[in-house]
């Protein structure tokens, strides 16, 4: 099949970053799938399946919409991505459109999948908000660039990051120094995200004025906290006796975000996990908003969407195959 399409009213801006330097953006669709693009100034012509071609078009029309600004690699690829899975393009608004806009350092911060964008607008309305699904779809990220913007707008007077000291697999052993030196490896990837989203300087500072604090789950028994913005990271190390004491934390003013990753839990074999026990008990509270990330939402490399994939089908074919092997045992 052949399709042609030109866009109109033509954007000279708008196409050459949407082709990118030399066509370097077509040709690594072209390289993906079986078909040629070629162009002549805003005429386009795709030639290949129908079914591959119409969703090229799709994508490079959701592209020029976006291509305002030059298009970053991470968009491209995840686009990319999404043309390999088979699924839809992904069109979301520009920042600049005014859906939701964040007040970090990270000017071009936006949502990049439509859950991205509901779990935003679920931590904006909800006092008390889970995001939960693989690693690389952004819940932290996005919880924290809430806080700070929170924050910004006046709206908390101060932020709290923390997570359940957990060991991923290895045993840290003793670690010296203080209290902030023992606990700083678990808490790393929280102090990355806040350098990104307000610079270097401007958290030394914060800390100094206790506007941000970060502290091990275990510190935050018997404390109330009023006017702050709580992301509680990592939760599915949290047993249900904790994660209630976090969520009975929360006082006037305030939200509180819990993100984590089910398929990756490192409690003690049999311990069961409170996200996974919140998730159940929690699910017709109102006031608490739920959303649940997929590999389509991975917004790092997209060979991270692809590892969560394997390991999702293996997990599943192991389910399976317990499960076949318990029927067999109860015959």
């Amino acid at each position: 099949m052949i399709l042609r399409h030109t866009f109109s009213p033509l954007d000279n801006t708008r196409l050459a970053h949407l082709c990118g330097p030399l066509d370097e953006h077509l040709r690594s669709i072209e390289a993906m799938l079986p078909l040629s693009i070629t162009r002549r100034q805003g005429a386009f012509k795709i030639d290949g399946s129908k079914r591959d071609a119409e969703r090229v078009l799709a994508m490079l029309e959701m592209l020029y919409e976006r291509a305002k600004k030059p298009i970053t690699a991470e968009t491209f690829q995840l686009a990319l991505d999404d043309l390999r899975r088979g699924g839809a393009p992904v069109h979301l608004p520009d920042a600049a459109e005014g859906d939701i806009v964040l007040h970090t350092r990270r000017a071009d911060l936006t949502a990049r999948t439509p859950n991205q964008l509901q779990y935003l607008r679920h931590i904006m309305a909800h006092d008390i908000s889970f995001g939960i699904g693989p690693a690389g779809t952004g819940k932290t990220f996005l919880a924290v660039a809430a806080a700070v913007d929170a924050l910004e707008r006046s709206s908390v007077q101060r932020i709290v990051l923390t997570r359940p000291a957990v060991e991923a697999g290895e045993r840290l052993g003793f670690l010296p120094g203080d209290l902030t030196q023992k606990v700083d490896p678990y808490l790393r990837p929280l102090y990355d995200a806040l350098y990104d989203l307000m610079g270097f300087d401007r958290v030394t500072k914060a800390f100094e004025k206790a506007t941000l604090e970060i502290a091990p789950l275990a510190f935050m028994r018997g404390r109330t906290l009023n006017h702050s913005f709580i992301i509680l990271d990592e939760a599915q190390n949290t047993t249900p006796e904790q994660m209630k004491m976090f969520l009975t934390r929360i006082g006037f003013g305030s939200k509180a975000v819990v993100t984590g990753d089910v398929s990756q839990i490192d409690l003690p074999r049999g311990m069961p996990s409170g996200l996974i026990d919140a998730a159940e008990v929690l699910r017709d509270v109102k006031g608490i908003a739920m959303t649940r990330f997929t590999s389509a939402d991975v917004v790092r490399h997209p060979l991270v969407a692809r590892i969560v994939d394997a390991y999702d089908s293996q997990r599943e074919e192991r389910e399976r195959v317990h499960e076949r092997q318990r029927k067999l045992e109860t015959r």
